[in-house]
């Protein structure tokens, strides 16, 4: 009888572990890809309205993304020297 109740506790046990391990993976995964998202994404997102999100042209996406790239090279050559960025 007690060995019954032991395997129902690992059981239980289990079942409760592997619940709480997918939870915390889909919480953490959702937290990625927020965390991944463009920052034009995230001001669209806040900016309210369809028509405002629609309204921005491609030309200000094109520079926020040139930036984005300049700035990442910046800290690329800041972090590992000139070589890094060499042909």
């Amino acid at each position: 009888m007690i060995a019954i109740a032991h395997f129902a506790g690992l059981v239980l046990t289990t079942i409760f572990a592997a619940a709480a391990a997918v939870l915390l993976d889909w919480l953490l995964l959702r937290a990625m890809f927020q965390l991944m998202r463009p920052a034009t994404a995230a001001k669209q997102a806040q900016s309210g309205p369809p028509q405002k999100a629609a309204a921005t042209s491609a030309a200000a996406r094109h520079t926020a993304f040139g930036a984005e790239l300049v700035q990442g090279t910046r800290e690329l050559v800041r972090h590992l020297g000139p070589a890094a960025v060499r042909r």
